[in-house]
């Protein structure tokens, strides 16, 4: 079987599903998919097994393949949320996964100030100095801001030493990711959120629980509130 095809498949039937093209309720057959996709039945099968893993659709015999309610999808799974990012529910996504991340970063940044080891706590310095020089030159848009960024924001879920915490790296990654193909990421990053990245960095160096979690939360709300508030999402 093709893997470009396969995916292409999945990501076709994810995404008019994800959109509401294909609302809830709707009944789908491998022989529509088939004809619809260009796909061999194989292909189709595979499809529809992802997006059952997903829980966006279930086959039942003599029923066919069903589009299950929104509210039963796994909220956390990257294909979904990249289907969401594209789709007209992009702004409700971007402020499901900023809500997430208020309420679960600012702890993880208190627990790594806690439990980091010396070589996390230098890496976070690290990738923080980075993300200030890149801002600083305007490359705030940059695929190279963007890695650095990502990676900071998930070494802190993943030193917190929590894996509950450390298990939302996924889709903490997928929205950043998906912010920067849909051209939502600013050249000059809002003010103050390098500085909040560099002083949560400087509270978990000194192991200080409570700054780590102060300055998180600071940053995440100043977020929060600009997509609240526009529809775009800084860093």
């Amino acid at each position: 079987m093709s893997r470009s095809i396969h995916d292409g498949v999945v990501d076709d039937l994810g995404e008019r599903i994800a959109s509401g093209a294909l609302p809830p309720g709707s009944i789908l057959t491998l022989a529509r998919i088939e004809d619809e996709c260009a796909a061999s039945r194989t292909v189709a099968r595979e499809a529809i097994r992802v997006l059952e893993s997903i829980g966006m659709v279930m086959s039942r015999r003599r029923v066919g393949i069903t589009v299950r309610p929104r509210e039963e999808w796994d909220a956390f799974s990257p294909q979904l949320i990249e289907w969401n990012l594209r789709g007209p529910f992009r702004q409700q996504q971007l402020e499901a996964l900023m809500e997430l991340r208020v309420a679960v970063e600012p702890m993880a940044a208190r627990l790594t100030a806690q439990r980091a080891s010396p070589g996390q706590r230098a890496e976070l310095r690290r990738l923080a100095q980075a993300l200030h020089e890149l801002g600083a030159k305007g490359h705030g848009a940059s695929d190279e801001f963007l890695e650095v960024d990502v990676a900071f924001h998930l070494l802190l879920l993943r030193a917190s030493g929590n894996p509950q915490l450390a298990a939302l790296t996924r889709p903490v990654e997928e929205v950043l990711r998906g912010r920067s193909r849909l051209g939502l990421t600013p050249s000059v990053p809002a003010p103050g959120t390098l500085e909040e990245h560099a002083a949560v960095a400087d509270a978990v160096t000194s192991g200080d629980s409570a700054l780590a979690e102060h300055h998180s939360r600071t940053h995440m709300h100043t977020v929060w509130d600009e997509i609240q508030n526009d529809g775009s999402l800084s860093v």
